[in-house]
């Protein structure tokens, strides 16, 4: 995964391999819902076969995957995504793979990473661009202590941070106090921000594994809420590098006994976690949302793909937010952003346009509803799909509002602005009803889209449904 724009060959695998003394090849791919998973191979078995043919598993035993019956599948290596594994002590190098069935011998329906190969055809096809740029801001917490556990009897979940503000009156023998006051750690700076080398360290080896990582900052919930910038790219190569972002997240705070969770909102009171994607469509080099002299200066096709994206967005929840947890941040006041309108300043809007973003190359809509729980092969086909629609159909937005959206509705009870879905079940039935935009050009296949909304009524919303919540012992428990 490189900088370099040259194409990796086969040659390039077995040079590095013989250069860096490679010991071990590990294959990545996701499952259904976006988990990274991989096997390891010695390095012996490493030829041409394996890199054109790929190797075989038992797909029965992922998430979302094939039956029992039917579950011979084939992890095909993509070398363009070549990089050697940071945290592997034998050196290994690491390849994203595509998931093929090999009795139809073609690409498996509920290969996600495919699904993504698809969107970008599916647009260089539409003649309405040549390339879709994505951009998105995943945010993280990094925890020091995590417990949790669900039983017939009891349930609970514990987390605890040494920077948090709560535990500025614990005794730590000595506590220094340099504690962010709560929703007071955006840009804290040293000592109060006390994960800056922790963050710089993930920098470091994101960038080494050709993720092109940019800032780090402590974001707002004192509980040790972070984000690392990456530099946009194209859809597939983006996707990647947000599971490679998650991975080195992970992996680096554990190296440091600490962990981290990308949970849309681990903490009563505090900030939710996001991933705002940033999104434009290009071609031959000129970027189409970019039209000067209108509001925002953005073209038709930028206003159209903001009505797509507004049009489609309780669908888009099921993909984008699609856990229910997802909901907890999703809520009214908190400047979520849950109101389908568009905007060049407000941050409560689904579709807000970056002021700061006002060149012709800089332009590009912010779309802020999803949270990094997604699967970003899925989230990041399913906007571009719905702002193809949007430009296709000529969908027009609802006039952009720059005023105090909260304001607005608290005065004007017809103020008209309708907002996502309140709860993963009400997103799963948007999706129900409106997902014939998703399949134009078979980018999402009718069989993914039926096992996502199968997986996600039995395997979780039920899963939360039947169990009583701690708060209600608190609220119920003496009736």
């Amino acid at each position: 995964m490189g900088k370099s724009n040259r194409e990796v060959t086969i040659r390039d695998v077995f040079r590095l391999v013989k250069d860096g003394d490679i010991r071990f090849i590990d294959l990545k791919f996701v499952d259904l819902l976006g988990a990274l998973l991989h096997i390891t191979l010695p390095v012996e078995m490493l030829d041409e076969s394996l890199i054109i043919e790929g190797f075989g598993f038992d797909g029965s035993s992922v998430r979302g995957f094939a039956e029992i019956h039917d579950s011979d599948m084939v992890m095909k290596p993509d070398i363009q995504t070549m990089f050697i594994d940071p945290f592997m002590d034998d050196p290994t190098i690491s390849f994203m793979c595509d998931i093929i069935s090999p009795k139809e011998q073609q690409i498996y329906s509920r290969d996600t990473r495919s699904v993504a190969k698809r969107a970008m055809l599916y647009l260089e096809k539409s003649t309405m661009a040549d390339r879709a740029y994505f951009g998105p801001e995943l945010e993280f917490f990094i925890f020091d202590d995590v417990r949790y556990d669900q039983t017939t009897q009891h349930g609970f979940y514990y987390l605890d941070t040494d920077s948090a503000f709560w535990n500025s009156g614990r005794d730590e023998k000595p506590n220094l106090g340099y504690k962010p006051r709560r929703k007071g750690a955006y840009f804290a700076t040293p000592p109060v921000d006390s994960h800056h080398n922790l963050r710089a360290k993930m920098i470091n080896v994101l960038k080494s594994i050709g993720v092109e990582a940019e800032v780090h900052h402590h974001e707002v919930a004192s509980g040790g809420q972070m984000e690392l910038g990456m530099r946009f790219n194209t859809l597939l190569r983006i996707a990647d590098h947000a599971l490679l972002y998650k991975y080195v997240v992970k992996n680096v705070s554990q190296r440091y006994g600490k962990t981290a969770t990308f949970m849309p909102k681990p903490l009563f009171e505090e900030n939710g976690t996001g991933m705002h994607v940033h999104v434009s469509l290009w071609e031959g080099g000129t970027n189409l949302f970019y039209k000067e002299g209108t509001y925002a200066d953005l073209s038709d096709e930028a206003l159209y793909f903001i009505g797509g994206l507004l049009h489609h967005a309780p669908a888009l929840c099921a993909f984008c937010n699609p856990t229910t947890n997802s909901y907890r941040r999703l809520v009214p006041g908190y400047e979520a952003p849950i109101n389908l309108v568009f905007s060049q300043s407000n941050r409560s809007a689904c579709v807000r346009i970056p002021m700061s973003a006002s060149s012709h190359n800089s332009k590009r809509l912010e779309y802020r509803p999803p949270d990094p729980s997604a699967n970003p092969y899925l989230a990041y086909s399913a906007i571009l799909m719905a702002g193809i629609d949007g430009i296709r159909n000529k969908i027009a937005p609802p006039n952009p509002v720059d005023e105090d959206i909260y304001e607005l509705v608290k005065h004007n009870p017809n103020h008209g602005i309708r907002s996502t879905p309140g709860s993963l079940p009400e997103a799963i039935e948007a999706l129900k009803a409106d997902h014939d935009f998703l399949m134009k050009g078979d980018v999402f296949s009718k069989d993914l889209i039926e096992k996502w909304i199968e997986y996600k009524e039995k395997e979780e919303i039920d899963f939360v449904r039947l169990r009583p919540h701690p708060a209600e012992f608190t609220l119920y428990y003496d009736v």
